[in-house]
């Protein structure tokens, strides 16, 4: 990045910063410049502004969040989630305390726990709570709190302490985002805590992503990829990473593909 694309961003950060949006024709007269320069531009931000309905927002910003519909996900890649779960279960033993993520991802892993005698899964995702109630053999810890229709999942102060002071076994965590230097991302913030204290306080830690989540950055990051223990994705996703298979499991992830 250039010093002059670096002015301009700093610009258009600064008219963003109040929560505001600018049009890409007033981003352009604000900075002198053409309206394709914005859009090389915000392309250089490495993720912090895109454009919503035309005009410019920060990524980060709550107020746009609710970009992701969980409707709208339900059937998008259904059959490579499938393979993952399938791969994921078998981490899975009887006995486990399992922390299931919100999402589409993982939904398919609740019908793969028939063969079990006894689990517990942890879960703050009513579509997670409504598959596992269908189990006999499992037991369901569904943490509440605020709804969030949206996501399917729900939001309170008390989260983080409750999952905390829960002995969790192995974590499967999802993501909308996976980028090798920003790092893990979702779309809702107040996933944010409970993903993270699911990931500080279980022996083991899964994450399950499908290949069109690499290389995106969603507005809450929430963890680093060295964070966890075991990589689940499928085998498409080779051709999305920067780094071999061999030099992801020497820096102590390991890659498993379905």
């Amino acid at each position: 990045m250039n010093d002059r694309t670096a002015r301009r961003l700093t610009r258009l950060y600064e008219a963003l910063a109040k929560g505001g949006t600018l049009h890409l024709s007033e981003a352009a007269r604000l900075c002198g410049v053409s309206e394709m320069t914005i859009r090389r531009d915000v392309s250089a931000s490495e993720g912090a502004m895109t454009f919503l309905g035309g005009r410019l927002v920060m990524t980060r910003d709550p107020q746009f969040a609710p970009l992701y519909d969980l409707n709208k996900q339900q059937d998008r890649r259904a059959q490579e989630k499938y393979r993952l779960c399938e791969r994921a279960a078998q981490f899975i033993e009887d006995g486990d305390s399992v922390f299931i993520d919100c999402g589409t991802t993982l939904v398919a892993l609740i019908g793969l726990l028939d063969g079990f005698e006894q689990l517990t899964v942890v879960t703050y995702a009513l579509n997670v709570a409504n598959a596992v109630a269908n189990h006999p053999n499992v037991r369901l810890v569904l943490l509440g709190g605020l709804f969030h229709a949206s996501s399917s999942s729900f939001e309170s102060e008390d989260m983080t302490t409750a999952i905390r002071r829960i002995g969790i076994n192995k974590a499967f965590i999802s993501a909308a985002g996976v980028h090798w230097e920003r790092g893990v991302s979702c779309f809702h913030f107040h996933e944010v805590l409970p993903k993270q204290a699911a990931i500080s306080s279980a022996e083991q830690r899964f994450l399950v992503v499908d290949s069109s989540k690499f290389g995106a950055i969603r507005p809450a990051i929430f963890a680093d990829l060295g964070q966890f223990d075991v990589l689940v994705t499928s085998d498409e996703s080779r051709h999305q990473l920067p780094l071999s298979r061999e030099g992801i499991e020497r820096g102590g992830l390991q890659f498993v593909t379905a």
